[in-house]
């Protein structure tokens, strides 16, 4: 999971962008939607936290998105709410939207199921709610559009077993605890190391997705383990800080796992690491973000879209890095309005074609 780079004219607190006016509701069904509303729609995203680089970019592109859609006249007003990695928080934010009478919520869940009557009471209130990246485990919306975040677990640890030939001793750098990504990642993950009795974990941690978090813990750890055979980890801040750490105490960086995070493919060139990542595309809330104007227009949507992803590998590293860019970068194709409608089942609508 991730963010970056137009969060810097977004303020971390609770509401970035304001209100103006509320919107008319609607009540919300699998597919398509019975009761249309009319645009311009009023939609709010429900953020876990804004502050990781996978998120500060994923603003980014919902920024892009936004500007496009109210120039159609399809988006009156587009509300970020940051729970500063609360799900409290995020609860009271949900809900306030609720109260404020959005079209619409997009929701990146801090809690796979701590959100799930939150969420229920919207849809019963007449709101639609889409789910992407971190997801709830409640089918009472609209769509949920993601990766496969199981199978990303299992490319990644097949890769760092056959790296180790079955042998050897891991550390294992998760995400955050109850979040619905690093649970689905090291579900995948888990499945296949215990199908290898030779490889043996010597820790597991939880860490933000940030570097620095993570190069303290490994940091911490190596002390503990002189020898250290494979890194999985499953965010590529989180292994930037593991090399990071490696380095740092003039110790080889084992194989090692990852995403598609500059700072991260850069060391991979630069120190000639053997890793492997999976990236995590920072437009999943673009594609989340049609879908749920699309069902507000009262047109079909997939209650699951499941997004492909680019596998990163020796082979193809230079294909994705930035050397001369910043650290604080997912480097990753963007995608079309076409690509986009093709995943949702199809276009939007024109305002004045929304009857």
């Amino acid at each position: 999971m991730k963010l970056r780079s137009v969060a810097s004219a977004v303020g971390v607190g609770a509401l970035v962008v304001s209100l103006v006016g509320c919107g008319s509701t609607t009540s919300a069904s699998k597919g398509g939607n019975s009761n249309i509303t009319k645009p311009p729609y009023v939609i709010g995203w429900s953020d876990i936290y804004t502050t990781p680089s996978w998120m500060t970019e994923t603003i980014g592109y919902f920024n892009s998105s936004v500007k496009t859609l109210k120039k159609q006249g399809l988006i009156k007003n587009f509300t970020i709410a940051n729970a500063n990695g609360s799900t409290p928080q995020q609860i009271s934010q949900i809900q306030d939207m609720v109260d404020k009478n959005y079209n619409g919520i997009l929701v990146d869940a801090g809690s796979s199921t701590a959100l799930n009557h939150a969420i229920s009471q919207a849809t019963k209130s007449g709101i639609s709610v889409g789910n992407f990246d971190s997801l709830v485990t409640t089918s009472n919306l609209v769509t949920k559009v993601n990766t496969n975040q199981v199978q990303w677990g299992t490319i990644t640890a097949k890769w760092l077993v056959k790296q180790l030939h079955g042998h050897g001793k891991i550390l294992v750098l998760n995400g955050p605890a109850g979040v619905s990504v690093s649970e689905q990642r090291w579900q995948g993950a888990e499945a296949v190391f215990k199908k290898y009795p030779g490889i043996k974990i010597l820790n597991e941690s939880n860490d933000a997705y940030n570097v620095a978090p993570a190069e303290s813990t490994v940091a911490s750890l190596l002390p503990n383990y002189p020898q250290i055979n494979g890194v999985w980890s499953q965010g590529g801040a989180l292994s930037a800080g593991a090399v990071l750490a490696f380095q740092h105490a003039h110790r080889k960086v084992p194989p090692i796992t990852g995403e598609n995070y500059n700072q991260f493919l850069k060391q991979w060139v630069k120190y000639h690491l053997d890793a492997v990542a999976v990236e995590q595309p920072n437009w999943l809330g673009e594609i989340a973000l049609y879908a749920l104007v699309r069902h507000l227009e009262g047109l079909k949507v997939p209650h699951n879209v499941d997004v492909p992803f680019q596998v990163i590998t020796n082979q193809n590293v230079k294909q994705f890095v930035k050397l001369g860019g910043p650290n604080d970068y997912y480097g990753i194709k963007p995608i079309s309005t076409k690509e986009i409608y093709k995943l949702i089942g199809g276009p939007l609508l024109p305002p004045s074609k929304v009857k």
